[in-house]
């Protein structure tokens, strides 16, 4: 039989060749980056200045990755995870590194995404608006996984860069109420008879009580349902249904609402499971009094809140007595945001639905303000911006979850004589290297 040459893959060489390397700084994604072969190489997991073995993962033309296997050096800002699922856990990817330096990494970040996407030659001193390092998501999802073969339930997180769940019973970013709820809900939901055809799981903290949100790919069972409000009455908490067709059902329960009392005058938000909040309530407050400091809105202006959601910053910007109007691309939010402005009794603010990323023409809102406010989704408002002449404010705030595109997005903005005037770091992900910021341009 005639036999041919195969050549084998490069990576199963590869994967077999250890190298000790020296980081000296880290990516936008928290690796540690060192030099290998001349090339850039990402080791998730090293710290500037520190040495280690580590065994590489793939090499490419122009960059290399690696797995660290065991530290030579350590450097003097690491620090011992406090999660036992740390290395585990896809989440929670700098909880090695001290919590005063993974600020002071994030704010290094957001320099050099300036420097490298926006025009501006000099930024302001960027304030970072923080809070607890631990014990600050009000808002989770967990996976699961029903294993078949050997009828184990999963529920907890997926591993980093895989479909893996796995199994936690406890997180230490979690408020305690959320975190106390994984392990009973576990063990109750691993017995109902309907576990395959469970979904993923919400937490939510609410200021009306704890909140667990249940998808379910196919109606259950009597039993079922009478099992899981027996185990919401047990936990003291509320649980929704959520339909493969993305339809709520109230278990037990009634729609939840948060709070912002720092306000003059406490202001209660109403939200549906389905709706976005922020997942770190005291940054959110935060966030929210920069934004109201920067606009300082007043009774006689009128101001644009552009993808309100449900009126996060409509409703507060409002009490100041300003006219607001709040622009939304999700119909269902809108509505909300309307019910809970006249829940607050505010005849001050108006609310339409439009595809901010489309064609605006003919919008009725579309017209000069005062002052505007704009958060966006990750993907920016660079198209938005092209219409900011016929809006001409004197002042805008953008509140960003991608601080590439606010970068992108501020050169457009420099185009049309507007200055970076004020610049903050918005840590809503401690012990991650995700990170927010919001920003204040003043027209020259």
């Amino acid at each position: 039989m005639a036999q041919f040459f195969k050549a084998k893959p490069k990576t199963s060489v590869m994967n077999q060749q250890k190298i000790q390397v020296t980081a000296n700084t880290l990516d936008h994604l928290g690796a540690g980056v060192a030099q290998f072969n001349g090339k850039v190489l990402f080791v998730p997991g090293l710290l500037p200045g520190e040495t280690a073995d580590v065994k590489l993962a793939e090499d490419k033309k122009q960059y290399a990755r690696a797995q660290l296997l065991k530290l030579q050096q350590a450097s003097t800002h690491r620090c011992e995870p406090v999660c036992a699922y740390y290395g585990s856990c896809g989440g929670c990817d700098l909880q090695h590194l001290q919590i005063a330096e993974q600020r002071q990494y994030k704010q290094q970040v957001l320099r050099e995404l300036f420097s490298k996407f926006s025009s501006i030659d000099e930024l302001p001193p960027i304030e970072v608006l923080s809070d607890a390092p631990l014990v600050y998501r009000r808002k989770a999802r967990l996976a699961t996984w029903y294993d078949k073969a050997n009828k184990r339930f999963f529920l907890g997180f997926r591993a980093k860069e895989s479909t893996k769940v796995v199994a936690i019973t406890e997180c230490p970013v979690l408020l305690p109420a959320l975190s106390a709820l994984i392990k009973p809900l576990a063990a109750a939901l691993a017995q109902l008879q309907s576990v395959a055809s469970l979904g993923h799981v919400e937490l939510i903290a609410a200021d009306s009580g704890v909140l667990v949100v249940l998808r379910i790919t196919k109606a259950l069972l009597d039993k079922d349902r009478q099992r899981l409000l027996t185990l919401a009455e047990n936990l003291d908490c509320q649980l929704v249904l959520q339909s493969a067709e993305d339809e709520y059902e109230y278990l037990r329960g009634a729609q939840p609402f948060y709070q912002f009392t720092q306000l003059n005058s406490p202001l209660t938000l109403h939200f549906n499971p389905g709706n976005f909040i922020q997942v770190n309530g005291a940054v959110n407050r935060l966030m929210l009094a920069k934004a109201l400091e920067w606009l300082d809105p007043k009774a006689d202006e009128h101001i644009l809140d552009l993808f309100c959601g449900m009126g996060n910053f409509s409703l507060p910007l409002a009490t100041s007595g300003a006219r607001v109007t709040g622009v939304e691309g999700v119909q269902q939010l809108v509505q909300q945001a309307r019910s809970n402005a006249v829940a607050a009794g505010m005849d001050n603010c108006e609310f339409f639905c439009a595809d901010l990323n489309g064609d605006l023409s003919g919008q009725p809102w579309l017209q000069q303000v005062d002052k505007l406010l704009l958060d966006p989704s990750r993907a920016g408002a660079w198209e938005l911006l092209s219409q900011l002449p016929l809006l001409a404010p004197r002042s805008l705030v953008y509140v960003s979850c991608n601080p590439a595109n606010l970068a992108r997005d501020s050169a457009k903005l420099v185009d049309q004589g507007y200055q970076l005037s004020k610049l903050a770091l918005l840590d809503m992900f401690p012990q991650t290297h995700h990170m927010e910021a919001i920003a204040l341009f003043t027209h020259k």
